[in-house]
């Protein structure tokens, strides 16, 4: 634990970054709009760490005419402030394209534009970014004996950089889940490598796939490898009879507005849970209908001609998978009859979702002063800020890992505009950000109490 001293330490960040996805990058966005509307004493001072080399977000999944599930309006700004120059209209204009946008009448972009709008909008605020930087350590720094700051170590290769951050906001997105002892290999892949792994299979004949899960990437996965290899056998394996649609619907959709994330967060746990229960059909394990439809469509068109190619191999659980580095065997249980079958095939690729990087991993001995609830999950206040004891007074802020406290928004895009503007008036509110439940001091600026 470090003992900050006058004169020997580096410069003071009022808020350092953790990851540069979509949801930090709407930060950056954020602050670069606040700063440049106010004067020198009112800025506030950031910077941001991405392990990657580069912007990139759900690159595996780019497939070519996949599209958005969430109106291009809910992008990194609009809901937050509409006349910003970060918009994707603004995008679109730069393009060239925001004529042709708008005679689509289509409010879903193509996953791969809006992934080009995403990095467009990362490159106007690059200043604030290191890329290839992976944050490895976070120490308290200890004044008349409470945490002052807290010192941010990020290795770039052989080389190591600290940066001192009065406060922190960790956007660092999700991970790839793999079913219990499962292991990814050549063979068996997790869809977040899809097209990286394909694309390493030119100059191969792939006979057979076997694609795991019923939600969205799950059939998306189905079509595109039916597409691309048109001489294989593309199996579907999921435990429901069918895909199950996703409820869109204009009222069903309220549960990803901002005024929604206020009731979630003062309800009773009891009712977050019916919450969950009931709309867990907006998001989880859901297709858009006219995937289904197509999908259903192309296998009956190959029943009727006799050339099956698209399978589905439902009620039952994929159980098991032996790779020989030639094929690999898949184990299939039917959960009506326990009866097991077995399945050759070239790979198997696992949609099974991912699951939230723990928001206190890179704390190190911070976390101890975060505290969490019955369950052991952390306590999040309502501006997104981790609840701590009194001895830290630097605010730790989470992008992500807040679904317990702030309901299915806390992963998605729908609601990142207006979260890092809430992130932003609680940096601003808090002068200094002491601990919640202490008196705020008077402060000259963000981070400088008198």
């Amino acid at each position: 634990m470090s003992q900050g001293l006058p004169g020997d330490a580096p410069l003071v960040h009022d808020l350092i970054g953790i990851g540069f996805g979509p949801s930090n990058v709407a930060m950056a966005i954020a602050l670069s709009e606040h700063n440049a509307g106010v004067g020198r004493q009112e800025t506030v001072t950031a910077h941001f760490f991405e392990r990657q080399s580069g912007f990139g977000w759900h690159r595996g999944m780019l497939i070519d005419d996949a599209t958005m599930q969430v109106s291009f309006l809910k992008d990194l700004v609009t809901l937050r402030n509409p006349t910003s120059e970060y918009s994707f209209l603004c995008y679109l204009q730069s393009r060239g394209r925001l004529i042709d946008f708008v005679n689509h009448k289509n409010l879903f972009p193509l996953r791969v534009e809006f992934h080009d709008y995403f990095e467009w909008a990362a490159a106007k605020v690059d200043d604030m970014v290191s890329y290839g930087h992976e944050v490895v350590a976070i120490e308290p720094v200890v004044r008349d004996g409470v945490i002052e700051y807290l010192d941010v170590t990020a290795r770039t290769g052989t080389e190591t950089v600290v940066h001192r951050a009065r406060n922190l906001v960790i956007g660092t997105g999700l991970r790839p889940l793999m079913p219990e002892g499962v292991a990814r290999t050549d063979r068996v892949w997790h869809n977040s490598e899809l097209l990286a792994k394909v694309d390493a299979l030119d100059g191969t004949n792939p006979t057979r796939f076997v694609v795991v899960g019923a939600g969205q990437s799950a059939a998306e996965n189905v079509a595109y490898l039916h597409r691309r290899f048109p001489e294989a056998e593309v199996c579907a394996v999921f435990s429901r009879y069918g895909y199950s649609p996703a409820d869109d619907s204009s009222f069903a959709n309220r549960i990803f507005d901002p005024a929604a994330v206020d009731e979630y967060f003062t309800a009773p746990d009891d009712v977050k849970q019916k919450l969950m229960d009931y709309h867990g059909n907006t998001n989880y394990s859901v297709v858009d209908i006219d995937l289904i439809d197509d999908l259903y469509r192309q296998a009956y068109q190959e029943k009727v001609l006799g050339t099956e190619r698209l399978r589905f191999i439902n009620v039952s659980r994929l159980t098991g998978v032996e790779d020989d580095g030639e094929k690999v065997r898949a184990s299939i249980t039917s959960l009506v009859t326990g009866e097991e079958s077995f399945l050759d095939a070239d790979i198997v690729v696992y949609a099974t979702g991912y699951s939230p990087a723990d928001p206190v991993g890179l704390l190190g001995p911070v976390a101890e002063h975060c505290r969490r609830d019955e369950e052991g999950r952390v306590r999040v206040e309502r501006d997104y800020r981790l609840t701590t004891d009194a001895e830290l007074r630097c605010g730790v802020y989470l992008q992500g890992g807040t679904e317990h406290t702030h309901g299915i928004t806390s992963s998605l895009l729908s609601n990142t505009a207006i979260r890092v503007g809430e992130i932003l008036d609680s940096l601003l509110d808090q002068g200094r950000t002491p601990a919640p439940g202490e008196p705020r001091p008077v402060a000259d600026g963000i981070g400088s109490p008198r």
